[in-house]
């Protein structure tokens, strides 16, 4: 069970966030500033930064200080983008899902971190605000596995498919820490369950070939394996099971 993709999503803030200061001068237009900033914090963080300083000068407000600290992340500032996600979350005027959503950010910076019990800490506090949250609950239960915790990271995902059966990550990553639990026979059902939703689901794929391989079926292992270089070769899941691959039989391109 790996932490990268729980880079994977940015959680976005809620359009509340964006009308966060009644005071800003009028001629600003918040809604304009917000888009265009939040976008050039993707394509050249270090001058949305600089603008987004500018910004908060003028009365940004809040989503001035997310774009800040969106910026610092894309920067390579995981640590201090997501101290100040956090106190943006404690200080925010906004509702519990907003500011969830920005404890929801600051754990994934945690993840980039490298500091899973952080995350951990920060996810709990989200679903405080918001509970039985199957987002939030899958994110805590990548965080606590990335902790060894396979255990705990097993009942979150379980709380999270009670929630919504429909979502084949949560299945795929349950059944990931099953693997490590020792529970073959729940994991491959998991399995079976993630790719009946999303068939060619590559996540699922690179799981059952673990899993088939464990089992001593070498053949079904590299068939599956072969299945996500087929369906998914330039996704991160493909490196994956290349790597697989060449643990298993030698180079494989």
């Amino acid at each position: 069970m790996t932490i990268e993709k729980t880079i994977r999503r940015g959680i976005p803030i809620l359009a509340a966030v964006l009308w966060a200061n009644p005071l800003v001068a009028a001629e600003i237009d918040h809604r304009r500033e917000y888009r265009d900033c939040m976008e050039l914090a993707h394509r050249d963080p270090e001058a949305a930064n600089e603008v987004g300083k500018q910004w908060q000068a003028l009365g940004g407000g809040e989503p001035a200080l997310h774009c800040i600290a969106t910026a610092l992340f894309k920067m390579g500032h995981p640590a201090e983008a997501a101290k100040r996600l956090e106190a943006l979350a404690e200080s925010s005027r906004q509702d519990a899902d907003v500011r969830a959503g920005l404890l929801a950010q600051a754990a994934q910076a945690w993840l980039a971190e490298g500091d899973p019990a952080r995350a951990q800490t920060t996810l709990t506090a989200a679903l405080k605000l918001v509970p039985d949250e199957p987002g939030l609950l899958i994110d805590r239960a990548v965080a606590v596995a990335a902790l060894g915790n396979y255990a705990d990271a097993a009942r979150d995902l379980s709380q999270a498919i009670e929630i919504d059966r429909g979502n084949p990550e949560a299945w795929v990553l349950r059944a990931a820490a099953r693997r490590h639990l020792g529970e073959t026979p729940g994991a491959l059902a998991d399995v079976d369950a993630a790719l009946k939703l999303t068939p060619n689901y590559p996540d699922a794929l690179l799981e059952r070939g673990m899993l088939k391989r464990l089992a001593g079926d070498a053949a079904g292992a590299r068939a599956d394996w072969m299945r996500v270089l087929q369906t998914a070769p330039d996704a991160d899941v493909a490196d994956s099971a290349r790597a697989q691959l060449e643990a298993m039989d030698g180079n494989v391109k």
